[in-house]
């Protein structure tokens, strides 16, 4: 059977540019990158080239570039820099990385304040305006720029514009964006995490870029590495598939993802003649189409589609394996949209035939739930 991948926002697949890299930094940059002899002196410069290329994307110096585990350490690593006596301002629509890390503030005394979430998934200036003025200093807003799971763009530009007005910090969570949306959509606020496995990098590496003097407050203790904002021996190797994705993602990325809106629409319109329902019509990632489907629970349906060969979600990959629906489809329509949810996402790898082999399996299951 043939695999039909479209859960490209949970993962991606790695591209030849990063292998390549990373079985050059294999072959010499095995050594540790703190140590001053040869082999250390290698592995360093690969990761002060990944670091540079990271800080490239992210439209900062690399001297303000700190390589985490992923996403979910830069998210945790950006919002610590709240202790209490501060305010973190952010919604029940963001990653699990920030929703649960802000509750985890919350139990220890910091003040976080709850956005209403509209039904579009798109924060109002007006909300977050009111939140931000009422808010203790310092302040930190947090939201992504693309929503993991229904692909909604946050006006970051004008959000971000609003919150240093009002003199607070801006944190965007930029996993879902880079490379996929143009950077200016994403770009500007005082922190951004990225993480290297949603631009076809490998896993495992991901990084927390911010303004001067925005970096995070240390979490963990040990050596001096990455400034001493997170230490512990880093991977060379990751890092150069890392950087070489990142190139990648600066180079085209966004005009990349761009060409799949087509195919993206087609896989959307044979859902919707099955009678699905579309979820999101902000404007959108143009990768993601985020369905309703009546007749079936989304695990139900993710587990079918998966026995057809074809592979898509119901929800974040980093929930997967609750029995909770998505807090966030929750808070957008209601617990039952978010128990019939269903997330298909596009990348470079999708063909026509690809959804072409979509539209036919789903219209088997669904066929097979009416009987």
């Amino acid at each position: 059977m043939t695999l039909v991948y479209l859960d490209h926002n949970a993962t991606t697949p790695l591209c030849s540019a990063a292998a390549d890299a990373m079985a050059r930094a294999r072959e010499d940059g095995w050594g540790n990158p703190s140590s001053v002899h040869r082999a250390g002196r290698a592995a360093r410069r690969y990761l002060d080239d990944a670091r540079a290329e990271v800080a490239a994307l992210a439209g900062v110096s690399d001297r303000d570039v700190v390589f985490t585990s992923g996403g979910t350490e830069a998210n945790n690593l950006a919002l610590r820099r709240i202790e209490r006596g501060g305010t973190l301002v952010t919604s029940a629509l963001e990653h699990p990385s920030v929703v649960a890390t802000a509750r985890a503030m919350e139990a220890d005394g910091v003040t976080v304040v709850w956005l209403p979430v509209p039904a579009d998934g798109r924060l109002l200036e007006a909300e977050v305006g009111a939140a931000l003025r009422r808010a203790a200093r310092p302040c930190l807003l947090s939201m992504h720029a693309a929503h993991h799971e229904t692909g909604a763009l946050q006006p970051v530009t004008e959000l971000v514009a609003l919150a240093h007005a009002l003199g607070a910090e801006v944190h965007v969570d930029a996993v879902q964006a880079a490379g996929r949306v143009p950077p200016e959509s994403w770009r500007g606020a005082d922190s951004v995490a990225l993480a290297s496995h949603k631009l076809r990098g490998p896993k495992g590496i991901g990084a927390l870029a911010h303004l001067p003097g925005k970096g995070p407050r240390p979490v963990l203790w040990g050596g001096p590495q990455e400034r001493g904002l997170r230490p512990g021996t880093q991977d060379a190797i990751a890092a150069a598939g890392f950087g070489a994705a990142a190139r990648r993602a600066r180079e085209g990325g966004s005009a990349r993802y761009q060409a799949l809106a087509p195919l993206r629409d087609a896989a959307e319109a044979a859902a919707l003649a099955l009678g699905a329902r579309r979820t999101t019509p902000a404007p959108r990632a143009p990768h993601v189409a985020h369905l309703l489907v009546d007749a079936i629970s989304g695990d139900a349906l993710v587990a079918a589609l998966d026995l057809e060969g074809v592979c898509v979600s119901s929800g974040s990959a980093c929930a997967a394996g609750t029995a909770e629906p998505s807090p966030a489809i929750t808070a957008m329509l209601g617990a039952d949209a978010a128990a019939h949810s269903l997330r298909v996402s596009l990348g470079e790898t999708t063909t026509p035939e690809d959804i072409d082999a979509f539209a036919a399996a789903l219209a088997r299951v669904v066929a097979r739930s009416l009987k």
